[in-house]
């Protein structure tokens, strides 16, 4: 490590800060052999970090790039802002953590620093955010969509709620988008719209012979609302005192530190390790949706910087005691299994192994399905079961029908023949009795249980095609083509057969 460097690269904004990346080799990878040595750099980086005193908000606004728009049209979105302070603070105070590496990136990119603040727009920034329509983290992408860019979705974790990850793919996505429109107001208008729907609204207006910039295109409401909403923020931010706004100190350097980790890790270890609030690692880290990171997923941990020389001693510590860095392994269901009996068998409670597995209530897991369970003994999770599915039991339906009694006929029996119970028979046709009478209507509710079945299909690889326009043609993900066939890379070749899970 050169230290002069880092001193000199000290002296300038973001970029050139003890930057993200430049912070993060010092963890990048942490083995027996030079634990020590990585332990003694992070010290001695850590003096020569820039002082908390320069704020990451004098950064963003020396990077202002998207134009404004009309004051009016800002001006709106600017009053619900700031007639609701406490939430806009909140949202700053939230964005901290965040901050310093989206910057980072945008500066890297070249990109106006006014899209760091889009998760304000997006997100609130909160990283666990989900909406209706099942978009997911700071960015809000839709499943269909973080599979296009290369955010995996499982039920071990979820890209699209990794801080870097989906960091990444948004900043990538609106390159692509600026390099179609070549313009900000659009680009912003496309990621939230779709880049077909902006196409369309712009043909829409060259056909009429009208303007084709963002405020002339006939688009939905909250479209409308979006890059105005973005450049609000942008006002609050870069004029607070104006507006009766308290932005949060948030110094110009990194926030977090990634680790990319070999052996699996418990969450509460590493919150241990770090010496960090188990809730702050969970905000770090929100894409793991288990209590482990399986370091099969060759993934990464965040935990915040200051913390990082503390994480690398008590790492060396906790190793040379013979500890387990972790306590969880997978159980494959068979028949015959309950939850309760799974749980018994591994010494926890069915309530601990639902929460371990994210089981709902009155849901059970269907056979073959992968669980995470306790095991002190167990080693690192094979690489054959990172991916390992766990399906629940489909939801039961109610379909309310009307029974004409018939000859013969009897509540009990009607009951077993409609799997009911003939006390509900009772109560929900007020029956004082059980005596029924021929011609006599009853109103039933049956329960049903939908039905799923798993298919596949076979399908040869054309000239042309791509994982992606593949997966869209059958309405499924990229990762799980990519999964049912263990393909090593996306590139494929005319005539390959590939199975399509869907």
């Amino acid at each position: 490590m050169n230290f002069k460097r880092l001193i000199a690269l000290a002296a300038a904004c973001v970029t050139t800060t003890v930057s993200a990346s430049n912070y993060v080799d010092l963890l990048g990878e942490i083995t027996i052999e030079d634990e020590f040595v990585k332990a003694v750099e992070v010290r001695e980086a850590r003096r020569v970090r820039i002082s908390p005193a320069d704020s990451i908000w004098q950064c963003i606004r020396e990077g202002w790039g998207v134009p404004d728009l009309p004051q009016a049209v800002v001006d709106a979105e600017l009053k619900r802002y700031t007639q609701a302070l406490p939430y806009t603070e909140a949202m700053a105070l939230r964005a901290r953590m965040y901050l310093y590496f989206i910057v980072s990136e945008t500066e890297k990119r070249d990109m106006p620093t006014e899209i760091a603040l889009l998760p304000f727009v997006e997100s609130a920034f909160k990283p666990q955010a989900a909406s209706r329509s099942q978009a997911a983290g700071l960015w809000q992408f839709l499943p269909s969509t973080g599979d296009i860019f290369d955010l995996r979705q499982s039920s071990w974790r979820d890209d699209r709620l990794d801080i870097v990850e989906s960091t990444r793919a948004a900043l990538n996505y609106l390159q692509s988008l600026y390099a179609q429109f070549g313009d900000w107001h659009l680009a912003l208008a496309a990621y939230n719209l779709g880049q077909g729907s902006i196409r369309r609204a712009i043909a829409a207006n060259e056909k009429k012979g009208l303007p084709t910039d963002y405020l002339s295109l006939n688009l939905p409401q909250e479209t409308r609302r979006y890059v105005p909403k973005l450049l609000a923020i942008k006002k609050l931010i870069d004029k607070p005192e104006d507006y009766g706004l308290k932005l949060p100190e948030i110094a110009n350097e990194p926030y977090f530190v990634k680790v990319n980790k070999h052996r699996d890790l418990d969450l509460e270890t590493a919150a241990q390790l770090a010496e960090t609030d188990i809730t702050e690692l969970r905000l770090l880290n929100p894409s793991y949706s288990r209590p482990v990171i399986v370091a099969a997923h060759e993934g990464s941990i965040l935990i915040p910087a200051d913390k990082a020389d503390a994480f690398v001693s008590n790492l060396i510590n906790w190793q040379a005691t013979g500890k387990p860095l972790s306590n969880w392994d997978t159980y494959k269901v068979k028949k015959g299994d309950t939850l309760a009996k799974v749980a018994k068998h591994f010494n926890m409670t069915e309530d601990e192994l639902r929460a371990a597995n994210k089981i709902p209530p009155k849901r059970s897991v269907i056979v073959g399905s992968t669980l995470l369970v306790k095991n002190p003994d167990s080693g690192d999770i094979a690489i054959s079961e990172k991916d390992s599915s766990m399906r629940l039991t489909p939801l039961p339906t109610t379909r309310r029908i009307t029974y004409r009694v018939r000859s013969g006929d009897t509540i009990s029996g009607i009951a077993k023949r409609f799997g009911v119970k003939a006390s509900a028979i009772r109560r929900d046709n007020r029956l004082k009795s059980d005596r029924l009478k021929i011609g006599q209507r009853l109103r039933l509710t049956i329960h049903e249980v939908e039905r799923t079945r798993i298919i596949k299909t076979v399908y040869r690889v054309k000239p042309g095609d791509t994982l992606y326009t593949i997966a869209n043609r059958y309405k499924t993900k990229v990762s799980a083509i990519i999964d049912e066939n263990e393909l090593t890379s996306q590139t494929l070749r005319q005539g390959q057969r590939l199975v399509i899970p869907h």
